[in-house]
Protein backbone atom coordinates (compact mmCIF):
# COMPACT_ATOMS: atom_id res chain seq x y z
CA UNK A 1 0.00 0.00 0.00
CA UNK A 2 1.35 3.42 -0.98
CA UNK A 3 1.85 6.13 1.61
CA UNK A 4 0.88 8.96 -0.75
CA UNK A 5 -1.19 11.70 0.86
CA UNK A 6 -3.86 13.71 -0.97
CA UNK A 7 -3.77 17.48 -0.74
CA UNK A 8 -5.81 20.30 -2.22
CA UNK A 9 -4.79 23.75 -3.37
CA UNK A 10 -7.15 25.58 -1.03
CA UNK A 11 -7.38 28.58 -3.35
CA UNK A 12 -8.85 26.32 -6.05
CA UNK A 13 -12.18 26.29 -4.19
CA UNK A 14 -12.43 30.10 -4.64
CA UNK A 15 -14.08 30.39 -1.23
CA UNK A 16 -11.54 32.29 0.84
CA UNK A 17 -9.08 30.80 3.29
CA UNK A 18 -11.21 29.58 6.21
CA UNK A 19 -14.08 28.25 4.09
CA UNK A 20 -11.54 26.65 1.76
CA UNK A 21 -9.90 24.87 4.68
CA UNK A 22 -13.27 23.51 5.81
CA UNK A 23 -14.08 22.40 2.27
CA UNK A 24 -10.73 20.61 1.94
CA UNK A 25 -11.60 18.53 5.00
CA UNK A 26 -15.08 17.89 3.64
CA UNK A 27 -13.83 16.47 0.33
CA UNK A 28 -11.46 14.09 2.10
CA UNK A 29 -8.06 15.73 1.72
CA UNK A 30 -5.27 15.27 4.26
CA UNK A 31 -3.51 18.54 3.55
CA UNK A 32 -3.68 21.90 1.83
CA UNK A 33 -1.42 24.14 -0.19
CA UNK A 34 -1.93 27.90 0.16
CA UNK A 35 -0.89 30.84 -2.01
CA UNK A 36 1.28 33.13 0.13
CA UNK A 37 2.23 35.97 -2.19
CA UNK A 38 -0.37 38.69 -1.64
CA UNK A 39 -3.53 39.55 0.24
CA UNK A 40 -4.23 38.10 3.66
CA UNK A 41 -1.65 35.30 3.31
CA UNK A 42 1.28 37.49 2.27
CA UNK A 43 3.94 37.21 4.99
CA UNK A 44 4.09 40.98 5.51
CA UNK A 45 0.38 40.95 6.38
CA UNK A 46 0.55 38.18 8.99
CA UNK A 47 1.42 38.83 12.62
CA UNK A 48 2.80 36.02 14.76
CA UNK A 49 -0.60 35.76 16.45
CA UNK A 50 -2.46 35.47 13.13
CA UNK A 51 -0.03 32.81 11.89
CA UNK A 52 -0.75 30.74 14.99
CA UNK A 53 -4.48 31.31 14.59
CA UNK A 54 -4.40 30.06 10.99
CA UNK A 55 -2.36 27.02 11.97
CA UNK A 56 -4.85 26.25 14.74
CA UNK A 57 -7.74 26.44 12.23
CA UNK A 58 -5.93 24.06 9.89
CA UNK A 59 -5.15 21.60 12.67
CA UNK A 60 -8.66 21.78 14.13
CA UNK A 61 -9.91 20.53 10.76
CA UNK A 62 -7.52 17.59 10.90
CA UNK A 63 -5.30 18.95 8.14
CA UNK A 64 -1.67 19.88 7.62
CA UNK A 65 -0.03 22.31 5.19
CA UNK A 66 1.58 20.37 2.36
CA UNK A 67 3.29 23.47 0.94
CA UNK A 68 2.97 27.18 0.36
CA UNK A 69 2.87 28.61 -3.15
CA UNK A 70 5.38 31.44 -3.44
CA UNK A 71 5.05 32.16 -7.14
CA UNK A 72 5.73 35.88 -7.59
CA UNK A 73 4.85 35.94 -11.28
CA UNK A 74 6.55 37.76 -14.11
CA UNK A 75 9.65 36.08 -15.48
CA UNK A 76 10.45 34.35 -12.20
CA UNK A 77 14.10 34.92 -11.33
CA UNK A 78 15.30 35.53 -14.88
CA UNK A 79 15.67 39.34 -14.58
CA UNK A 80 18.57 40.35 -12.35
CA UNK A 81 17.15 43.75 -11.32
CA UNK A 82 13.95 42.13 -10.01
CA UNK A 83 15.72 39.48 -7.99
CA UNK A 84 16.64 41.66 -5.01
CA UNK A 85 13.03 42.04 -3.87
CA UNK A 86 11.93 38.64 -5.14
CA UNK A 87 14.66 36.83 -3.19
CA UNK A 88 13.87 38.80 -0.04
CA UNK A 89 10.15 38.09 -0.30
CA UNK A 90 10.78 34.41 -1.05
CA UNK A 91 12.83 34.15 2.13
CA UNK A 92 9.95 35.62 4.11
CA UNK A 93 7.60 33.08 2.51
CA UNK A 94 9.97 30.31 3.61
CA UNK A 95 9.83 31.74 7.15
CA UNK A 96 6.04 31.67 6.95
CA UNK A 97 6.13 28.08 5.73
CA UNK A 98 8.07 27.06 8.82
CA UNK A 99 5.59 28.91 11.05
CA UNK A 100 2.80 26.89 9.39
CA UNK A 101 4.78 23.69 9.93
CA UNK A 102 5.64 22.90 6.33
CA UNK A 103 9.07 22.86 4.75
CA UNK A 104 8.07 23.38 1.11
CA UNK A 105 7.57 26.57 -0.91
CA UNK A 106 6.73 26.00 -4.57
CA UNK A 107 7.29 28.44 -7.39
CA UNK A 108 8.08 28.97 -11.06
CA UNK A 109 11.55 30.44 -11.56
CA UNK A 110 11.24 31.24 -15.27
CA UNK A 111 12.34 29.22 -18.28
CA UNK A 112 15.75 27.60 -17.80
CA UNK A 113 17.77 27.82 -21.03
CA UNK A 114 19.11 24.50 -22.29
CA UNK A 115 22.40 26.21 -23.20
CA UNK A 116 24.54 26.09 -20.03
CA UNK A 117 26.36 29.25 -21.15
CA UNK A 118 23.20 31.31 -21.64
CA UNK A 119 23.47 34.51 -19.52
CA UNK A 120 19.93 34.10 -18.17
CA UNK A 121 20.85 30.73 -16.74
CA UNK A 122 23.60 32.27 -14.65
CA UNK A 123 21.21 34.90 -13.25
CA UNK A 124 18.75 32.16 -12.27
CA UNK A 125 21.54 30.06 -10.74
CA UNK A 126 22.68 32.95 -8.54
CA UNK A 127 19.15 33.56 -7.27
CA UNK A 128 18.51 29.88 -6.59
CA UNK A 129 21.86 29.47 -4.84
CA UNK A 130 20.96 32.23 -2.40
CA UNK A 131 17.49 30.83 -1.79
CA UNK A 132 18.85 27.32 -1.50
CA UNK A 133 21.38 28.37 1.12
CA UNK A 134 18.62 30.12 3.07
CA UNK A 135 16.52 27.01 2.83
CA UNK A 136 19.42 25.00 4.23
CA UNK A 137 19.66 27.44 7.15
CA UNK A 138 15.97 27.36 8.12
CA UNK A 139 15.14 23.79 7.11
CA UNK A 140 12.98 24.58 4.09
CA UNK A 141 12.90 23.69 0.41
CA UNK A 142 12.47 26.12 -2.47
CA UNK A 143 10.72 23.81 -4.96
CA UNK A 144 10.80 24.63 -8.68
CA UNK A 145 7.65 23.63 -10.53
CA UNK A 146 8.08 21.51 -13.64
CA UNK A 147 6.78 22.62 -17.01
CA UNK A 148 8.70 25.49 -18.63
CA UNK A 149 11.49 23.17 -19.79
CA UNK A 150 12.12 19.45 -20.17
CA UNK A 151 13.07 17.43 -17.10
CA UNK A 152 16.61 16.82 -18.35
CA UNK A 153 17.25 20.57 -18.55
CA UNK A 154 15.84 21.12 -15.05
CA UNK A 155 17.99 18.30 -13.64
CA UNK A 156 21.11 19.77 -15.24
CA UNK A 157 20.29 23.10 -13.61
CA UNK A 158 19.69 21.53 -10.18
CA UNK A 159 22.88 19.50 -10.43
CA UNK A 160 24.82 22.73 -10.96
CA UNK A 161 23.74 24.18 -7.58
CA UNK A 162 25.84 23.81 -4.43
CA UNK A 163 23.00 24.06 -1.89
CA UNK A 164 20.51 21.33 -1.01
CA UNK A 165 17.60 23.72 -0.47
CA UNK A 166 16.37 23.88 -4.07
CA UNK A 167 14.15 20.94 -5.05
CA UNK A 168 11.21 20.12 -7.35
CA UNK A 169 7.44 20.52 -7.23
CA UNK A 170 6.46 17.96 -9.86
CA UNK A 171 3.48 18.90 -12.03
CA UNK A 172 2.92 16.18 -14.65
CA UNK A 173 0.29 18.14 -16.58
CA UNK A 174 2.59 21.09 -17.19
CA UNK A 175 5.15 18.76 -18.76
CA UNK A 176 2.51 17.20 -20.99
CA UNK A 177 0.79 20.45 -21.97
CA UNK A 178 3.76 22.75 -22.53
CA UNK A 179 6.89 20.82 -23.52
CA UNK A 180 5.53 17.38 -24.44
CA UNK A 181 7.67 15.58 -21.89
CA UNK A 182 6.78 12.10 -20.60
CA UNK A 183 5.93 12.47 -16.88
CA UNK A 184 6.98 8.88 -16.12
CA UNK A 185 10.46 9.35 -17.58
CA UNK A 186 10.64 12.78 -15.97
CA UNK A 187 9.97 11.30 -12.51
CA UNK A 188 12.91 8.96 -12.93
CA UNK A 189 15.07 11.85 -14.17
CA UNK A 190 14.20 14.17 -11.28
CA UNK A 191 13.40 11.59 -8.59
CA UNK A 192 15.90 12.58 -5.90
CA UNK A 193 14.79 16.22 -6.08
CA UNK A 194 10.99 15.78 -5.83
CA UNK A 195 9.54 17.04 -2.52
CA UNK A 196 5.95 17.88 -3.53
CA UNK A 197 3.64 17.23 -6.48
CA UNK A 198 0.58 18.72 -8.12
CA UNK A 199 -2.14 16.31 -9.21
CA UNK A 200 -3.27 17.76 -12.52
CA UNK A 201 -4.03 16.47 -16.00
CA UNK A 202 -4.04 18.00 -19.44
CA UNK A 203 -3.50 17.65 -23.17
CA UNK A 204 -1.28 19.47 -25.63
CA UNK A 205 -3.18 20.77 -28.65
CA UNK A 206 -0.32 22.52 -30.39
CA UNK A 207 3.36 22.75 -29.49
CA UNK A 208 4.72 26.28 -29.07
CA UNK A 209 7.33 25.70 -26.34
CA UNK A 210 7.99 26.95 -22.84
CA UNK A 211 9.54 30.26 -23.88
CA UNK A 212 6.35 31.46 -25.60
CA UNK A 213 3.88 29.96 -23.11
CA UNK A 214 5.55 31.32 -20.00
CA UNK A 215 6.35 34.55 -21.77
CA UNK A 216 2.60 34.94 -22.28
CA UNK A 217 1.97 34.32 -18.57
CA UNK A 218 4.66 36.84 -17.68
CA UNK A 219 3.66 39.64 -20.03
CA UNK A 220 0.53 38.68 -21.95
CA UNK A 221 -0.29 40.15 -25.31
CA UNK A 222 2.03 37.95 -27.32
CA UNK A 223 0.97 38.37 -30.90
CA UNK A 224 -0.67 35.37 -32.58
CA UNK A 225 -0.63 33.26 -29.39
CA UNK A 226 -3.94 31.91 -28.11
CA UNK A 227 -3.26 29.59 -25.18
CA UNK A 228 -6.62 27.84 -25.57
CA UNK A 229 -5.35 26.57 -28.91
CA UNK A 230 -2.10 25.30 -27.37
CA UNK A 231 -3.19 23.13 -24.46
CA UNK A 232 -6.10 22.30 -22.22
CA UNK A 233 -6.25 21.42 -18.53
CA UNK A 234 -8.78 18.64 -17.93
CA UNK A 235 -10.09 16.63 -14.93
CA UNK A 236 -7.81 13.85 -13.68
CA UNK A 237 -7.92 10.78 -15.88
CA UNK A 238 -9.16 12.65 -18.95
CA UNK A 239 -5.80 13.88 -20.24
CA UNK A 240 -2.47 12.48 -21.34
CA UNK A 241 -1.01 11.82 -17.88
CA UNK A 242 -1.02 8.05 -17.37
CA UNK A 243 -1.66 8.08 -13.63
CA UNK A 244 -1.14 4.34 -13.15
CA UNK A 245 2.38 4.52 -14.55
CA UNK A 246 3.03 7.98 -13.11
CA UNK A 247 2.15 7.04 -9.52
CA UNK A 248 4.13 3.81 -9.80
CA UNK A 249 7.14 5.86 -10.97
CA UNK A 250 6.79 8.16 -7.95
CA UNK A 251 6.67 5.14 -5.66
CA UNK A 252 9.69 3.59 -7.41
CA UNK A 253 11.85 6.68 -6.79
CA UNK A 254 10.83 6.73 -3.12
CA UNK A 255 8.45 9.70 -3.10
CA UNK A 256 5.96 9.41 -0.24
CA UNK A 257 4.59 12.93 -0.04
CA UNK A 258 1.57 14.87 -1.20
CA UNK A 259 -0.37 14.62 -4.42
CA UNK A 260 -1.91 18.09 -4.22
CA UNK A 261 -4.90 18.67 -6.47
CA UNK A 262 -4.67 21.93 -8.39
CA UNK A 263 -7.71 22.90 -10.46
CA UNK A 264 -7.09 26.18 -12.25
CA UNK A 265 -10.05 26.13 -14.64
CA UNK A 266 -13.64 24.91 -14.76
CA UNK A 267 -16.98 26.31 -13.58
CA UNK A 268 -17.45 23.93 -10.65
CA UNK A 269 -14.10 23.45 -8.93
CA UNK A 270 -15.57 21.70 -5.88
CA UNK A 271 -17.15 19.01 -8.04
CA UNK A 272 -13.91 18.55 -10.00
CA UNK A 273 -11.84 18.38 -6.80
CA UNK A 274 -14.18 15.80 -5.24
CA UNK A 275 -13.89 13.67 -8.36
CA UNK A 276 -10.10 14.11 -8.30
CA UNK A 277 -9.90 12.97 -4.65
CA UNK A 278 -11.94 9.86 -5.46
CA UNK A 279 -9.88 9.23 -8.60
CA UNK A 280 -6.58 9.43 -6.69
CA UNK A 281 -7.85 7.25 -3.84
CA UNK A 282 -8.82 4.54 -6.33
CA UNK A 283 -5.44 4.72 -8.05
CA UNK A 284 -3.48 4.74 -4.78
CA UNK A 285 -5.33 1.67 -3.51
CA UNK A 286 -4.08 -0.32 -6.48
CA UNK A 287 -0.39 0.55 -6.14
Amino acid sequence: MSSFKIGVMVDSFRLGLVEGIKKAKEVGAAGIQIYATNGEMAPENLSAARRKEILDIIKSNGLVVSALCGDLGGHGFAIKEDNVWKIEKSKRIMDLAKDLETSVVTTHIGVIPEDVDHPRRKIMQEACEELGRYGDEVGAYFAIETGPEKATTLKSFLDSLDSNGVRVNFDPANLVMVVGDDPVEAVHTLGKYIVHTHAKDGVMLKYVGGEKVYGYFAEGGIEDLNLSECFKEVPLGEGNVNFDKYLKALKDVGFEGFLTIEREVGENPEKDIRLAVDFLKSKISNI
